[in-house]
């Protein structure tokens, strides 16, 4: 399997622009003087490689990277049903309003941002040990 190129100068996200809690983490990681790459998942068809792949980075199924109380899932899926993992991915890429919440890549640590100002913590714990540079 490949894996997803991270940089300890980049911070990516993956995040939906519906959701208010992925909006407002765009924000915070913008504001902080960081190089973002932000993969709008409304607009950017992930592949079902890269969302295995973070999933397992985060130590879970890919099915739980999905809201299964979000309106859209309770509306159009039958949670009967046994839910194949090719499935899930379907449902991201089909349904990208349904991802739990946005995730952070920062350097090579990948995180669920539940509360957006929690990505502040996660960018101080990642730069520790790293020595400033002089101008």
């Amino acid at each position: 399997m490949t894996s997803i190129s991270t940089d300890k100068n980049e911070i990516k996200l993956y995040y939906s622009s519906e959701s208010s809690v992925g909006k407002q983490t765009y924000a915070y990681l913008s504001a902080s003087n960081k190089d973002i790459l932000a993969i709008d998942i409304t607009k950017t068809n992930v592949t079902g490689t890269q969302w295995k792949y973070i999933a397992e980075q985060l130590n879970l199924s890919i099915g739980d990277l999905v809201n299964k109380e979000h309106t859209n899932f309770t509306r159009n899926i039958d949670k009967s049903n046994e839910i194949s993992e090719t499935d899930w991915i379907k449902i991201l890429n089909k349904q990208p309003e349904v991802l739990t919440y946005p995730i952070a890549i920062i350097g090579k640590r990948y995180y669920q941002i539940k509360n957006p100002s929690d990505v502040e913590k996660y960018l101080e714990a990642n730069s520790e040990g790293i020595e400033p540079q002089n101008p």
